[in-house]
């Protein structure tokens, strides 16, 4: 049902919990922000919007952001092309992963329609020209390597050619393609607008020792959102960068791609757990890092901003979180700040779970579950 139909409103949170008192983590789900923050992205980045599927791949979330506007997904597997071309038929999908299969490009190629694939490698390049040819709709995206930088998750050390690597596969990819083009990835939740006008001057110099004119310059993900003491820049910030390292780029008619992910959806996703042994300054949970919250977790170490899901007059304390398994690393040291009077069946909402929170939940130690609802609650934003 789109969100113009709705004819009964959304249950808020906290009626929800008081209602069902749930045994399991509810992963709640705002489908108005999740589409007016798509369309808030789409009607400001000036070129095509390509959603990271792997950052939230459920469905109702999906639709959210078609419903906001993005007509355009960012695919790193096979199993993801199924999904979008399942939910929208009429979807641009491309294959951005740079390692793919000969059977994952055939299947893509032959019956999902994807026309673009990026690549960072001869022998990539090899595979795709045997399964597809060299042919005019066909869009081959060079993955360029970048120094690694200030990002909270650094993504240099697996993918990417290095520039005159680049260069030699770009004039490589000219003679196969029909468009061709360069991409970079400055890392996930990067505070730095900077770093993308760098990125971009540094993909100019590849173009120019290439002698190619690029078609499509690819600027990536890792536009970043708010956590607790996390205030990054404001979007008009970063996409000003892009915008002037795009001009200095002279060349004419390039079109101008973004692969967001957390930007779209962090914020159109909140967690509830339940307190199930408080132990001093730590709380165990009934959901944790091997569940919806792996990105506060040692990998990220991200604070969500939370709140306690009733009244209280006591003041606040910082308190560190442990999930629900039996293994150490299944804790989240925070610090998070709550009531001092939280307790054994209390529940919390962890807000800014929708990136990467669910897409990553495992089985382990029979944990990880969740109960998907829709709300209306606006989003719990940090800081906080």
């Amino acid at each position: 049902m789109s969100v113009r139909s709705r004819a009964v409103p959304l249950p808020r949170i906290d009626d929800l919990v008081a209602m069902a008192q749930p045994d399991e983590p509810l992963l709640c789900s705002r489908p108005d922000t999740l589409r007016e923050t798509a369309a808030a992205f789409v009607g400001a980045f000036p070129g095509d919007v390509l959603y990271a599927v792997k950052c939230n791949p459920e469905p109702s979330v999906l639709r959210a952001l078609w419903a906001g506007g993005v007509r355009h997904f960012d695919c790193a597997s096979i199993g993801e092309i199924r999904l979008l071309r399942g939910l929208f038929p009429d979807a641009e999908i491309h294959f951005m992963h740079p390692v793919k299969s000969r059977v994952a490009i055939a299947e893509a190629w032959e019956r999902h329609g994807v026309r673009s694939f990026v690549l960072d490698h001869p022998a990539e390049l090899t595979k795709i020209r045997d399964i597809v040819g060299a042919v005019s709709d066909l869009t081959l995206i060079v993955r360029l390597a970048l120094p690694r930088g200030s990002a909270l998750c650094d993504l240099s050390g697996k993918f990417g050619a290095a520039p005159e690597d680049a260069a030699m596969l770009l004039r490589s990819v000219r003679r196969v393609a029909g468009r061709v083009g360069l991409s970079f990835h400055v890392g996930s939740q990067c505070l730095d607008p900077l770093a993308w006008r760098r990125a971009i001057a540094r993909a100019g110099e590849v173009s120019r020792q290439a002698g190619i004119v690029l078609d499509i310059l690819d600027v990536g993900g890792g536009f970043p959102v708010a956590y607790t003491d996390c205030e990054p820049p404001p979007l008009g910030a970063f996409l000003a960068e892009i915008e002037a390292g795009a001009e200095d780029f002279a060349a004419p008619g390039l079109r101008l791609w973004a692969e967001p992910g957390r930007a779209l959806v962090a914020g159109g996703v909140s967690t509830v757990a339940r307190v199930e042994l408080r132990r001093g300054d730590a709380l165990h949970l009934n959901d944790g890092v091997f569940g919806n919250l792996s990105d506060a977790g040692p990998l990220a170490g991200l604070r969500f901003p939370v709140r306690l899901l009733r009244e209280s007059a006591a003041e606040t304390a910082d308190f560190r979180f442990f999930g629900p398994t039996c293994d150490s690393i299944d804790t989240m040291q925070g610090p998070f700040r709550l009531p001092a009077d939280v307790c054994e069946g209390d529940w919390i909402e962890i807000g800014q779970t929708g990136a990467y929170g669910s897409a990553l939940r495992t089985g382990f130690n029979g944990f990880g579950g969740g109960t998907a609802v829709e709300v209306r609650d606006p989003p719990l934003l940090g800081p906080r």
